[in-house]
């Protein structure tokens, strides 16, 4: 804890100090054009990835950077909670689902463990694991790539079933992005949506 405090202290004396402005206009109000889904994991950080400043992106973190199916059922829906607010509040033009290399929420939907939240929350993703399973041809380390891949285009896919998403989709005023983080490598994949593969930037 002290050294977040002493963390706080460097940005109030640095960048809050220069930075003013900009935290007065952010007082009034946002109105980011993007909004990141991407995992909690403490090594991926979009605003340290893409020099992002406050205010530039609206960004949703969860286990796996999962997007669930849409389900308006009165239950608690944190994840679906902050796409409508981006998307209907906000009128974010970008959705952008980032995944990343050595994704723990991907590892715990092919090596399930106890827990009462992760394991139901990642089979979300249920297809993904059948769909590698039995893959003999595949090393552990690929087998987990794969499924990071996958698990970005499910969260893509279930995107398209909101329907305040699709409607903005087809009238173009909303676009939605696959990337993947490579974390040792510091480098960023992007999804040709044509071909439906990942293309380093």
């Amino acid at each position: 804890m002290d050294t977040l405090i002493e963390g706080y202290r460097r940005f109030r004396d640095s960048y809050f100090g220069s930075h003013r402005h900009l935290f007065e206009e952010l007082a009034a109000g946002q109105s980011p054009k993007a909004m990141i889904v991407s995992c909690c994991d403490s090594r991926v950080d979009p605003h340290l990835i893409f020099n992002a400043q406050p205010g530039d992106v609206f960004t949703l973190r969860n286990i796996a950077n999962l997007v669930p199916p849409y389900a308006p059922d009165g239950a608690h829906h944190s994840t679906s909670a902050a796409l409508e607010y981006a998307v209907k509040v906000l009128e974010v033009e970008h959705i952008v689902v980032m995944g990343h290399s050595g994704c723990g929420g991907v590892r715990a939907l092919l090596e399930p463990q106890d827990g009462e939240f992760v394991g139901p929350w990642v089979k979300i993703a249920e297809a993904v694991r059948r769909k590698v399973d039995g893959r003999a041809d595949l090393t552990r380390v690929e087998r987990l790539r794969l499924c990071e891949h996958e698990v970005i285009r499910v969260s893509l896919a279930n995107l398209t079933g909101y329907p305040w998403i699709s409607e903005r989709i087809v009238a173009g005023r909303l676009v939605l992005h696959g990337w993947y983080f490579d974390i040792e490598a510091g480098r960023l994949y992007i999804r040709d949506a044509d071909d439906d593969r990942f293309f380093p930037v």
